[in-house]
């Protein structure tokens, strides 16, 4: 086989996680020799599947031979798997399950398979992280992503899931970004409803989120800045240089370790079309609270 060329497909450069998303892939191409190609969907969907059936469609000279993707919609884009799968194109899906994996895997050539999280579990640890810190009750301010994306969705149901009974959520949304939390923030405190809630804590559904959250309480008159800022603040997502170290300087109380999943996605595939292993259909990554649950409640 020719040098490999992969393509790898994300939701927006306007994030930590898919900016690391991109790095990790970047990272394991080069060990592997693979030649890569990173696109950003924009936060939108039918950008995303535009990009990649083009790419489908391309001569075979200069055809991807798999695809790896995160889907920046509610759908996994099956019109443009059936494509690949038709054009002997490998496609993994990062984050999210689709029933037609399991059907293409039957008549596709080449590998098709998920990598995921489980972001329901992600949900029930941050569900778990607002238990601990709230051990008598109170209220949150929960900041979600899209409603139609899958992990959004799932990670909402494992935290109302596993938070306690005399914890309320009011729910503000998201676009996974910084700005749009900050924007979605600033909308909210001009309700008055706002000026009337007794919020005991904030957390979001990843760290850029979350710190647009406090971008925008930053933005208050002093007397009210500082009893918002003074909450604690959760995110998701936990790398290194951004969640976890706004963990150790006390501009997030906690957040939760994803681990970027593109580079061990583009081994996997090498691995099958190279040394021609056997994949499953999907395989999940466990997710880690930072700091650990146990001294959450010894705070």
């Amino acid at each position: 086989m020719s040098r490999l060329r992969f393509l790898v497909s994300l939701i927006t450069s306007d994030n930590d996680y898919q900016v690391e998303q991109a790095q990790s892939a970047e990272q394991a191409a080069r060990s592997l020799n693979v030649d890569l190609q990173v696109m950003y969907a924009g936060n939108d969907a039918i950008t995303q599947s535009t990009q990649i059936l083009k790419a489908v469609q391309s001569p075979q000279a200069i055809r991807p031979h798999a695809i790896v993707f995160e889907p920046a919609g509610g759908t996994a884009l099956s019109q443009a798997a059936r494509a690949a799968a038709s054009a002997g194109v490998a496609w993994a899906i990062l984050n999210r399950e689709a029933t037609y994996v399991a059907e293409l895997r039957k008549t596709s050539a080449a590998p098709v398979f998920s990598l995921s999280s489980n972001q329901y579990e992600v949900g029930r640890i941050q569900g778990r992280q607002c238990a601990a810190l709230l051990p008598h009750g109170g209220s949150i301010l929960y900041i979600q992503g899209p409603t139609e994306n899958f992990a959004a969705k799932e990670r909402a149901a494992g935290m109302q899931q596993a938070r306690p009974p005399n914890i309320h959520v009011t729910t503000l949304k998201g676009q996974w970004t910084e700005d749009s939390a900050q924007k979605s923030v600033r909308s909210w405190l001009k309700l008055m409803t706002s000026q009337r809630a007794a919020v005991d804590l904030i957390a979001a559904q990843n760290d850029s989120m979350a710190m647009g959250a406090r971008k925008a309480f930053q933005e208050l008159p002093e007397a009210d800045r500082e009893r918002w800022l003074a909450l604690p603040y959760l995110g998701c997502d936990g790398l290194p240089k951004t969640g976890q170290a706004w963990v150790r300087s006390g501009l997030l109380t906690a957040t939760i370790f994803i681990p970027p999943n593109a580079g061990r996605a583009i081994t996997m595939l090498v691995d099958a079309l190279v040394h021609k292993k056997h994949l499953q259909e999907s395989a999940v990554t466990a997710a880690e609270s930072i700091p650990s649950l146990e001294e959450l409640q010894r705070r």
